[in-house]
């Protein structure tokens, strides 16, 4: 029986946006393997709940883990790792894909994910990574398209697992299936699906996530907000910039879509992005004149 460890009650200070997106920009100027993953998806879902304290769900977190821990000899193989995390994720504490309603925000949100025990590949991802990593198992996020996917690693093995199929190991087979389920039945493995994705990268797809939802939508300031969390988390990624800037103009924020382009320009290569750029704030401009 696995001892019952609780979200407990948020206590403490709950912290202002304006210090939220300090420490975000902290984290951005920080390497990729220093980047607390789950911690740092808390900060960023904090943004969206402004009186709430995350103290509350870092127990959270911290139970899941104990939970794991209270499993004790069968983290000593892979298999076992794999079925302690599935055991105490998607079992004990019922965390479970939303294949009903897969493109809601929440899914994305790390404190809704947590209310709700719900969430999409990479959220739920983020999560077994943590309690993974907690258990101090080698664990890495994939680029797998489409469909975010884990890969554990121990013993001279490795397993690859389906966060959102309560944890499911999967065989080549299976993924040759998902594959064709989520690229088409033309889609053929490639070796880069199955190169680490960081945690930079994690975050990265996690926010695009709710970003794109939203300009699916024609929500284009949450767009830009979006795209705004993005950069203090991942400064060096100049493409962002370039992002703001068009959001920003078809908002008709004009000084904040010059400022986004110029941005982008400083280190932009040659090319046609950059060439698009330039006659984009080259008519932005004008339109101040």
């Amino acid at each position: 029986m696995i001892p019952a460890v609780e979200k407990p009650e948020a206590s403490g200070t709950v912290r202002s946006p304006d210090d939220i997106r300090k420490a975000l920009a902290v984290i951005g100027e920080r390497d990729d393997s220093a980047i607390d993953l789950a911690e740092t998806a808390l900060l960023l879902s904090a943004l969206d709940h402004p009186e709430t304290d995350i103290i509350g769900y870092q127990g959270h977190l911290a139970g899941l883990t104990a939970d794991v821990a209270a499993l004790g000899h069968r983290g000593n193989t892979l298999d076992g790792r794999a079925w302690a995390i599935a055991r105490v994720l998607f079992e004990r504490h019922g965390y479970q894909g939303d294949r009903s309603n897969y493109d809601n925000p929440d899914n994305a949100d790390l404190v809704s994910v947590i209310d709700r025990k719900m969430g999409i590949p990479i959220s739920l991802g983020i999560l077994y990574v943590h309690v993974a990593r907690s258990m101090d198992w080698a664990v890495e996020g994939l680029n797998f398209p489409s469909h975010f996917l884990l890969r554990l690693d121990g013993q001279g093995e490795r397993l690859i697992v389906d966060p959102f199929d309560d944890g499911a190991v999967l065989d080549p087979p299976a993924l040759r299936d998902l594959a064709k389920k989520v690229l088409g039945t033309n889609a053929e493995m490639e070796r880069a699906w199955f190169e680490p994705a960081g945690n930079r990268g994690m975050l990265m797809r996690l926010q695009n996530n709710i970003r794109t939802r939203a300009l699916q939508n024609g929500e284009l300031e949450r767009g830009a907000e979006i795209t705004r969390r993005m950069i203090l988390i991942a400064p060096g990624s100049k493409g962002l910039q370039r992002d703001l800037g068009m959001v920003e103009a078809h908002r008709g924020n004009v000084g904040a879509a010059i400022e986004a382009f110029h941005d982008f320009l400083e280190t932009a290569p040659a090319g046609a992005e950059r060439t698009e750029a330039e006659q984009m704030l080259s008519k932005l401009r004008r339109a101040l004149n």
